[in-house]
């Protein structure tokens, strides 16, 4: 009997970060979610790129005897992308993705999957989880230190052992299974896994169609406090002449998330991204209205004093709107002078470029345009050095409470690093 897949997407912001970085994508031969990390907004360049490069195997979908190498090559052409997008912009240094993954095979499933991004499969009823989290707490798990509970509620549980920067080879988790009629896959990232329980997600999993799953479930994260953003993909086994019968089967690729955004894709024109059945608001042409000449130059004849008027009421409200503004800079400056962080920066020596230990003023992000942080030290500790757990925390940046405190840090990094080169190097080191 011939399968087919039904599927349904959607991504949420949240109700705490100030822009996606998470992407998904649905299509009838891949289904992608990818959820993004960095600082100046790289995290959604990262996510982008990700599912860019992956969806185009929906495309030119490989046999099912190379699907495995086909998925780690495009992992690996993931990272040379973020490698490259890093050269040309060194400020974006530190940025990653997670991607998890899966690809259709006609009658079986191949898995893809790096980070902490979740795939699930519900089976007559059952859910269970496809991938295993590249976390630093998972490890904890896994050595028996911690209970899942614990996991689920520890400060750490954000922090990656393995993901995509363009920096550190990757190697991808890659599995192939069999796949069912009735079958339904759940792909997300952790915006959701960390607000909803799995036994919750196989309540809602089981009860609705896959559009009302990915509807109810990012719904449920926002009611929830949404802290992070929320990226949904759910896809369902069913019989392919079952399908054709059915008109409201839209086999369509779906993109969400960052990549669908047109300011996304502006900023990376050397990236190829996929058709999109469904293109969001932001990459939806609009007409410029027509002037209406003839009533603008009655309304100045008839009513000369109530033009005069609304253009000195303009003028006060222009001026006072930048005397607030103005305001608001000083403030900020004044204040990122007393914030204080360690993170990496690029380091040139002689032709190459790697990112190193850095201590910053001021805070990572920027508003209007103005960068809110100085460059304060540039350290000779390689960001590469260090274990994988330390990596990923200074590429989110770790906080200080001054700059006696923030070189404490560095120290700490610089000892790291010493201990990896040593003869009981502690987890997560560089191997070589």
């Amino acid at each position: 009997m011939p399968l087919t897949l039904r599927y349904a997407a959607r991504s949420d912001v949240g109700l705490v970060r100030a822009g996606n970085e998470d992407s998904g994508y649905a299509g009838p031969r891949m289904l992608l979610v990818a959820d993004g990390m960095g600082g100046h907004a790289a995290g959604e360049l990262a996510s982008a790129i990700a599912v860019a490069t992956l969806s185009s195997l929906n495309e030119n979908p490989p046999s099912a005897a190379d699907a495995l190498g086909a998925l780690a090559d495009a992992v690996d052409r993931v990272g040379v992308s973020l490698g490259s997008v890093v050269a040309a912009e060194p400020e974006l240094a530190g940025m990653g993705t997670t991607v998890t993954g899966l690809a259709w095979l006609g009658g079986r499933i191949a898995v893809v999957h790096v980070g902490d991004s979740r795939a699930y499969l519900l089976r007559d009823g059952a859910l269970v989880q496809l991938t295993h989290d590249h976390t630093y707490v998972q490890t904890l798990v896994d050595a028996g230190r911690l209970t899942e509970e614990q996991a689920a509620k520890h400060p750490r549980r954000s922090l990656l052992t393995r993901a995509l920067d363009g920096i550190t080879p990757v190697e991808a988790d890659l599995s192939v299974r069999e796949a069912r009629v009735g079958d339904r896959y759940l792909l997300c990232s952790d915006g959701l896994t960390g607000v909803i329980a799995d036994e919750r997600l196989q309540l809602i999993l089981a009860q609705r169609d896959a559009t009302g799953c990915v509807t109810q479930l990012v719904d449920e994260a926002l009611e929830r406090g949404a802290p992070d953003n929320v990226t949904v993909v759910v896809a369902d086994v069913v019989d392919l002449v079952d399908a054709l019968d059915d008109l409201s089967t839209d086999q369509e690729p779906v993109v969400v998330g960052a990549a669908g955004e047109a300011r996304v894709r502006h900023r990376l024109p050397q990236v190829t991204f996929p058709r999109d059945a469904q293109p969001d608001a932001s990459r939806t042409a609009t007409q410029p209205l027509p002037l209406g000449a003839g009533s603008r130059g009655t309304r100045r004849r008839t009513q000369p004093a109530n033009h005069q008027r609304r253009g000195l009421w303009i003028g006060v409200t222009l001026a006072v709107l930048v005397g607030l503004v103005a305001a608001l800079v000083l403030g900020l400056r004044s204040w990122t002078t007393t914030q204080w962080y360690v993170g990496t920066v690029m380091s040139t020596q002689g032709s190459q470029s790697t990112p190193v230990v850095a201590i910053y003023q001021g805070v990572p992000q920027e508003l209007l345009g103005l960068h809110l942080t100085t460059l304060i030290t540039t350290t000779s500790v390689p960001l590469g050095s260090l274990p994988a757990f330390d990596q990923e925390l200074l590429t989110r940046t770790i906080p200080a409470n001054s700059q006696v405190d923030a070189e404490r840090i560095v120290e700490q990094m610089r000892q790291k690093a010493i201990d990896c080169l040593g003869p009981n190097p502690p987890a997560g080191c560089p191997t070589a």
